[in-house]
């Protein structure tokens, strides 16, 4: 199995900032601007690399905007010396207001930019057409690419009027040389992220490449060590009203506690049912999944990772506080396991990665013993798709030696990439700005909001990604019970209310806090609960 740097989740999203504004500005904001913030626990993907592109991508437009700026400075100062020009008409008078090329092709870049935020459509400076997407999305999105009407129209009208008045009159060169000089940098541009895709994100050399890297500051060096610690750590800090972020989505949680009770008529040890050793006999059932199916099946629950992770309540101490040191995890992952506390709480976890990384199923597992009583909690979670129009990046390295069609490209999508870079480089200098007043570094501390595999996915799976979901879920859930199970049975316990539950959540009732209550299962089976006596009413 590929490093998490190198897997096909980390290239898409990799590409995905160069293709997404949006996507792009988030993944900084959560990673830069918010310091103080932990990074969430990265599943299958590498943030440092994501991360890395995305600062070189911000970069790269800002370079562009600022050779943009000159470039319009220009075309407004050889306006101004020239005075524009004065159309005449038939009989030989002027007409006293003249015709200045500059504010109208201003004018018409800034209404084809506002049609393509209006339609929805990617306002980075390297744009993608139509025909890319439906390629890269397989027709399976409806997205509305077409610009409005109008500013087409005034565009057409800009250049035939530019061109029959050059070839009439002989003047206004100006008026043509400067917005084929803006497409030629656009050209630049696209040529640039174009070799960046082939040479570096492509399927055949990204995993050959080690990570990006990130900027060579004081600042970046402190956020990429901070990310290389935490993504990966058997530690994880987390908000109370945000367990779990990085894991995706919910998928049906249960739990249920049941009382300990010995089992009449056989030898009882008498001992305590710690929580370690009931782990310790759900590890291998666990394991024996990827074992027995690399000879038999190349289903992905081979893949099937294990790991015990520590979560700790964030806001406490600021996260440069928090030692990742290996023997401290370990202290955290010995300690916590047989503690049935609030704040610290211990988790087997068991992550399936699937269909490329586009599916990832994690299942987060508690047991905790106390008092008598046995309490099971399992939490799968689903990271759903990368966002489908990521796969441009594919399409993209097929046709990077078609030059010719690609610097046409760059002529029809400058007037919007005009205006993009520009909107793109104010909104860097408002984001820099804004992160050195807040000094996100000494803020009061938080846990993590999202995460970058969450901020590049989309919000809905296939019918056979949701037929494999519910598969790798039921199969290692059924591996935790016998774990649980042969537990019970070894330490001599009553195993009848465990597998009455066991039961249950098999057969589609899954329970959460439940106390007393009854449950009822098939086609007119009815519950009720009856009150013994001594109860209280």
């Amino acid at each position: 199995m590929p490093s998490r740097s190198h897997t096909e989740a980390t290239r898409l999203l990799c590409a995905g900032v160069y293709l997404d504004t949006d996507f792009r500005r988030r993944v900084i904001e959560e990673l830069v601007e918010h310091e103080e913030r932990p990074v969430a626990p990265s599943l299958g993907v590498d943030a440092t690399a994501v991360l890395s592109h995305a600062v070189r991508a911000r970069s790269q437009e800002v370079q562009v905007a600022c050779v943009m700026l000159i470039a319009w400075g220009a075309f407004f100062a050889i306006e101004v010396e020239s005075g524009g020009l004065h159309i005449d008409f038939a009989d030989g008078r002027w007409l006293d207001m003249p015709v200045l090329w500059a504010p109208a092709y201003g004018a018409v870049c800034l209404l084809l930019w506002a049609g393509r935020v209006a339609t929805g459509r990617s306002i980075a400076v390297y744009t993608l057409d139509r025909a890319t997407l439906r390629r890269a999305t397989h027709g399976l999105r409806r997205l509305n690419m077409l610009l409005p009407l109008f500013p087409r129209m005034l565009m057409i009208t800009y250049w035939v009027t530019v061109l029959f008045v050059l070839f009439t009159r002989g003047r206004n060169l100006y008026a043509m040389v400067f917005p084929l000089l803006m497409a030629g940098l656009v050209w630049l541009h696209r040529t640039r992220v174009t070799w960046i895709m082939t040479h570096q994100l492509s399927r055949s050399t990204f995993p050959l490449l080690p990570p990006a890297p990130l900027p060579n500051t004081r600042t970046y060096r402190r956020i990429g060590e901070a990310i290389t610690r935490e993504q990966y750590a058997g530690l994880a800090l987390y908000e109370p009203f945000r367990p779990f972020v990085g894991a995706g989505k919910p998928y049906q949680p249960w739990s249920f506690a049941i009382e300990l009770k010995p089992k009449h008529g056989v030898g009882f040890s008498g001992g305590p049912l710690g929580t370690a050793a009931i782990v310790d006999l759900v590890r291998p059932r666990l394991e024996a999944l990827r074992q027995s199916l690399e000879t038999t099946s190349r289903d992905r629950l081979g893949d099937l990772e294990i790991d015990e992770i520590v979560y700790l309540p964030a806001g406490v101490v600021p996260r440069t506080s928090v030692s990742y040191d290996p023997a401290a995890v370990a202290w955290h992952l010995r300690n916590a396991v047989d503690e049935g506390g609030e704040a610290r709480r211990h988790f087997l976890r068991i992550r399936i990665g699937a269909w490329d990384e586009h599916i990832v199923v994690t299942l987060m597992v508690r047991v905790h013993t106390q008092g008598g009583m046995l309490v099971l909690e399992v939490a799968p979670h689903v990271l759903t798709p990368i966002r489908p129009e990521f796969t441009a990046v594919d399409v993209i390295v097929a046709r990077a030696r078609l030059v010719l069609r690609d610097a046409l490209r760059a002529l029809l999508t400058s007037p919007t990439a005009t205006f993009a870079s520009g909107v793109s480089a104010m909104g860097t200098t408002v984001a820099v700005l804004r992160t050195w007043l807040a000094d996100p570094q000494r803020a009061l501390p938080d846990g993590p909001v999202t995460s970058v595999r969450e901020l590049g996915s989309v919000g809905e799976i296939s019918l056979f990604q949701e037929m494999d979901v519910s598969r790798y879920v039921k199969t290692v859930q059924d591996r935790i019970a016998s774990g649980v199970l042969d537990a019970l049975r070894a330490e001599g316990y009553d195993t009848g209310e465990f597998e009455q539950q066991i039961v249950n959540v098999s057969g589609g009732v899954f329970i959460g806090a439940m106390s007393g209550g009854a449950v009822a299962v098939g086609s007119g089976a009815k519950a009720e609960t009856r009150r013994e006596e001594g109860d209280r009413p």
